[in-house]
């Protein structure tokens, strides 16, 4: 018993020095992933505080993101003064078009891109990838003078045409097409389907871990674009939501920060919300795609 004792006690001290080495490693990143995550959620506790501080004004100190008094009065004239209604149903509809273009679109340019034959394919995802290195503003000008040109400045069409389709979603659905098996599409071809068919009843379907990844991000990224948005309208028949509430805010002097932030705060419900709702199928499509591609 003395030896076997003797054999196993050197082995004691290892594993439990691993194991607090483990340990300390786990608080090491916790303590990492606490900082991340407080440095993330501050802005966002800015906007809070100053949505429902009474009487409006900007924080002095850490200690003012606690308000003396809380008043919902911002959010009340937000939503009954300005026309706040237009431009979220504007944003709305602007993403609903642009989220559905890319889903259909994107899927399909990427279905030719994987299902052609190998040089043709490799020069089409050049292509495709290539846009993706040009700065969305250095297109800006020209996009402006060919909307200008084709009457479509102040429409929905300008807010919907140039993002209706995302390089990055093309090469990203591509690289997800390449890990389905062909060996359906042929059984569906030997059962009759053309291609179109093929595509729309087979292919398509074992898409829905990439569309969805694909959905909230286009979502995301046009819900809270500005620029081009700012560029491409003038009235408030079709502003959308970050371009009105940067206008609507604006006062004469100064920036009305109370309703700005107010404004802030219930255009960013709908992307926290989807983004809460889809988190685990955003994780399962980029999991899936990157060990498939």
């Amino acid at each position: 018993m003395n030896a076997e004792a003797g054999a196993k006690h050197p082995a004691g001290p290892g594993l439990a020095e691993r194991a607090a080495g483990g340990s300390r490693r786990a608080r090491a990143i916790t303590a990492v992933l606490i900082v991340l995550l407080v440095a993330d959620l501050f802005p966002l506790l800015v906007m809070l505080s100053l949505s429902v501080r009474a009487g409006g004004g900007s924080l002095g100190s850490i200690a003012d993101l606690i308000p003396r008094s809380v008043s919902a009065a911002n959010y009340a004239e937000i939503l009954a003064k300005g026309p706040f209604a237009r431009y979220f149903l504007n944003s709305t509809l602007v993403v609903t078009l642009v989220v559905a273009g890319n889903i259909v679109f994107a899927s399909m340019a990427a279905y030719a891109v994987a299902r052609t034959s190998r040089r043709p394919a490799a020069v089409m995802l050049f292509l495709v990838v290539s846009t993706m290195m040009v700065p969305k503003h250095i297109m800006m000008i020209p996009l402006f003078s060919l909307l200008l040109d084709m009457n479509l400045i102040d429409t929905y069409y300008a807010l919907v045409l140039p993002f209706i389709v995302d390089a990055f979603n093309v090469f990203f659905i591509y690289q997800f097409l390449r890990s389905v098996p062909r060996e359906i599409e042929e059984a569906a071809a030997i059962d009759g389907a053309g291609m179109w068919k093929t595509f729309t009843r087979v292919v398509f379907p074992t898409l829905k871990p990439a569309l969805v990844v694909t959905s909230v991000n286009t979502f995301l990224i046009n819900w809270n674009s500005f620029l081009l948005p700012f560029v491409l309208t003038n009235s408030d028949r079709v502003r959308t939501l970050p371009v009105g509430l940067a206008i609507f805010a604006q006062g004469e002097h100064s920036v009305d920060w109370g309703l700005l932030m107010a404004g802030s705060t219930l255009a960013a419900i709908p992307t926290v919300a989807a983004f809460a709702f889809f988190q685990r199928h955003i994780v399962r499509g980029i999991t899936e795609g990157a060990v498939r591609g």
